[in-house]
């Protein structure tokens, strides 16, 4: 019998970490933060991380990386499992954290001499996706393109006679990355050698014993398609009032993808972008391996463009503000709570010609949901984003999945124990229930804390 438990990410958006328990040994998915109060981590037991035989990290966003130097701390000795775009990705996650805490006046559990003792190994040097192969005795993992971030993977882990299944954050819409069908079953017989590519269960086919898939989204049944459109409209109905669009995205992956998106579908607007989102967009184009057909060639005409006013300071803002017409303005920090992003909050406050479009996760207590709240309810004062007239809205850009997603991956993964994972609990109890409906069994929806046998 092994054990999982929830140490975060379940029931919850944010702070992913699930322990896997055999005897007295550990097996590790993911260990990242919750941006709120200043930094939230996960339920964590310090007497288990020496047992612990890997630790795997399925991309650098914070909500799933930023507690690694905790397990360092705490008297982990082995190594991290990703690729190695994510271990290159995470600095600029780690000082983006700090700056975060700081800003909220909190302390950092750990500090700079545990994140440098986090060591890598790499997942792209062990083996090619969807190929079985060796971590440590007695543990094959298969990994592949999870789709929502340049480095971003999934897992299938095989350890004591069990297959585990972990999505991490999955989208097969997004519009620049590509994503990998999980697919566990055999691709040939028998179990012999530790390195073959062969399903580890059985000579036909593989059931999972335990899934852990990506359900942010609920029960939400929206397409890529539905929300594209959705923004497309709100887009053009501010530049048809002559007004011009914030889009705060985040630093790496959806602020890209909204980027070319943007240059494609309004082709004659001036685009204003933080010099921020460009070394990612430029990165990307360097890694053809993580991109989807077409991609490239996207990303190649927005950069020969000439349309992109690209900056860096006050001064070129303000200039770039100051050309006649509508803009498309693309800042980084998703949830607005850098000052550049509250800066061009408040330029543009005081006109309803124009429009804050938020497009992902906004944490409760940020500036963006709050500016969101504002909007909504045009009641308040003071310095809180209440005072200001210009319209917000939020309309979701998919970067995981909602219940068309879910349906799909379990079919495609066929388990024993499934676990809906990134969503607060009332939103994950109602996706259940809808899947209880149509039949499906072995579903649950769990919470920090908890523990499942399997």
């Amino acid at each position: 019998m092994m054990q999982l438990t929830i140490w975060g990410g379940a029931g919850e958006h944010g702070r992913s970490s699930y322990l896997l328990q055999y005897k007295d040994e550990a097996v590790l998915l993911d260990c990242g933060g919750k941006k709120e109060g200043g930094g939230q981590y996960p339920l964590m037991c310090p007497e288990v991380i020496p047992q612990l035989k890997a630790v795997f990290l399925s991309h650098a966003h914070e909500d799933h990386s930023m507690a690694l130097p905790l397990l360092y701390k705490h008297g982990y000795e082995g190594e991290v499992w990703t690729s190695r775009v994510t271990a290159q990705q995470l600095p600029g996650y780690f000082q983006a954290w700090n700056r975060y805490a700081r800003s909220q006046a909190a302390e950092l559990p750990y500090g700079d001499e545990h994140i440098a003792a986090i060591r890598f190994a790499y997942l792209e040097e062990r083996s090619t996706a969807d190929e079985w192969s060796s971590v440590v005795p007695g543990l094959r993992i298969k990994w592949g393109r999870s789709g929502h971030l340049p480095g971003a993977v999934w897992l299938a882990l095989d350890w004591h006679g069990k297959l585990v299944y972990f999505s991490g954050d999955y989208t097969a819409e997004s519009g620049l990355l590509a994503a990998d069908e999980p697919r566990l079953g055999a691709i040939g017989g028998g179990r012999e050698g530790a390195d073959d590519a062969r399903c580890p269960i059985s000579e036909t086919s593989c059931i999972a014993d335990l899934a852990i898939i990506d359900a942010a989204y609920g029960a939400n049944p929206d397409s890529q398609a539905v929300r594209l459109a959705e923004l497309e409209r709100a887009t053009e109905e501010v530049l048809r009032a002559q007004g011009s669009v914030l889009y705060p995205v985040p630093t790496s992956g959806r602020g890209q993808e909204l980027l070319v998106w943007a240059s494609e579908r309004f082709p004659e607007v001036q685009l204003i972008v933080e010099r921020a989102l460009m070394e990612p967009l430029q990165q990307l184009a360097a890694l053809p391996e993580w991109l989807a057909g077409g991609a490239l060639a996207r990303m190649e005409a927005l950069l020969a463009s000439g349309r992109l006013a690209i900056v860096a300071s006050e001064e070129e803002r303000l200039r770039a503000l100051a050309c006649k017409g509508s803009a498309l303005i693309f800042t980084n920090d998703g949830m607005m709570q850098s000052e550049v992003a509250r800066w061009y909050y408040q330029q543009l406050s005081g006109d309803a010609h124009h429009a804050v479009l938020l497009t992902g996760h906004l944490a409760a207590g940020s500036y963006g949901e709050k500016a969101l709240r504002s909007s909504e309810d045009s009641g308040g004062s003071g310095s809180s984003p209440s005072r200001y007239r210009l319209s917000v809205q939020h309309i979701r850009y998919k970067v995981h999945q909602g219940l068309p997603d879910v349906r799909q991956m379990l079919e495609r993964v066929p388990s024993r124990t499934t676990v809906l994972a990134h969503a607060v609990k009332p939103r994950t109890d109602g996706l259940l229930a809808v899947l209880k409906e149509e039949g499906y069994e072995g579903v649950y929806s769990l919470s920090p804390g908890d523990r499942l046998n399997f």
